[in-house]
């Protein structure tokens, strides 16, 4: 049995998701989060109710656990390093520091040689002009930005508003003709051993995960050009423990890296019933350095769809079927496109 105690920063629901993986493994958690009545702490051994900057509770943090790592990827990186001096936190927190800003993402992505979007940095509304090659484009903050937060459609000049004035950094990418996006999720190891799923299709609405599904519907080229990419980048991050890359296909068939997650990410929740391993699973033994189990899929197809806001109530009163399996987060409060569980069929 693990005497290791993992720290986990952060209480949704990919904290609880970590605490139940944690669980399976024996491996026993502590979560510390600002939101007092964060899912996660129906599942870890401890809770600890605290924001991120103060000095004292994370100091009773780090004397509780082992190791460290974290559910989101927006936490200060000065706090994740002076956590990382006591105890070592995986994913490193550099890393954070080139997922936190969308600038920095997308120049090492292209210095790495793999492709993404057209993109430009803008600094001033003049900057949008200089770059208009980029219309229509989305407009997206550089830091913060999530499920659509912070970004604007620009078709064309005459969508940029007079009394703009730019509190921040964008940055503008060119509108891409899109014919799917696609997903891959793997875990790294301390050893720099990498397991890796499928690629998983994805669809989304309104700029927020809808469906997704396995096997996706991609050809070989694709594939394979996927997997190594996400391999690449995983491998120059020198990653410990489970990420995504985002892709996007466009009509010529391009594959396009959209961003990475340094996380398990919302498109993987299916590898919970899909497969002989979860990625939660991976990434707890990752980063408690645990034994290495390769991921095996146990059926022919799986499809997760994401349940958002109301549509939790009405979830809440069905009955499933034997290979449907309803995964309610717990979220004290229901809010409009908030993702408040999810639902995963299989099909063997």
């Amino acid at each position: 049995m693990s005497s290791i105690t993992l720290g986990i920063i952060g209480s949704g629901q990919l904290g609880s998701m970590m605490c139940q993986a944690a669980k399976k493994l024996n491996v026993k958690t502590v979560v510390i989060s600002d939101d007092e009545h964060g899912p996660a702490q129906k599942y870890c051994n401890q809770f600890i109710f605290s924001k991120y900057d103060d000095r004292i509770k994370i100091k009773e943090f780090i004397k509780k656990v082992d190791i460290v790592t974290f559910e989101f990827e927006n936490i200060p990186v000065d706090i994740l390093k002076s956590i990382d001096k006591e105890k070592k936190v995986y994913p490193k927190p550099d890393i954070n520091k080139i997922i936190q800003n969308r600038k920095l993402e997308k120049a090492f992505v292209n210095d790495l040689g793999i492709k993404t979007t057209e993109w430009a940095f803008i600094e001033k509304v003049e900057d949008v002009s200089r770059n208009k090659k980029l219309l229509p484009g989305i407009l997206k903050t550089n830091t913060l930005g999530y499920d659509g937060h912070g970004q604007f459609v620009l078709n064309s000049l005459d969508d940029i508003k007079k009394d703009w004035c730019f509190t921040a950094d964008y940055i503008l990418e060119k509108k891409v003709d899109l014919k799917k996006e696609i997903s891959v999720i793997l875990t790294r190891f301390q050893n720099g051993a990498i397991s890796i799923y499928a690629p998983i299709e994805n669809v989304h609405e309104n700029q927020i995960l809808k469906r997704s599904k396995i096997p996706a519907e991609i050809n070989d080229k694709i594939t394979s050009e996927a997997l190594q990419s996400a391999q690449k980048i995983a491998e120059h991050l020198d990653y410990v423990g489970t990420m995504a890359v985002e892709y996007f296909i466009n009509q010529n068939n391009d594959l396009l890296v959209n961003e990475i997650a340094p996380r398990p990410h919302n498109s993987g929740h299916l590898t919970i019933n899909a497969f002989n391993v979860s990625q939660f699973e991976g990434h707890v033994a990752a980063v408690c350095n645990l034994k290495i189990i390769p991921p095996g899929i146990i059926c022919k197809y799986a499809k997760m769809i994401n349940i958002l806001g109301k549509e939790i109530e009405e979830y809440r009163s069905k009955t499933f079927n034997e290979n449907e399996f309803f995964f309610d987060y717990g979220k004290k409060e229901i809010k409009d496109k908030r993702k408040m569980g999810h639902l995963t069929i299989l099909k063997k």
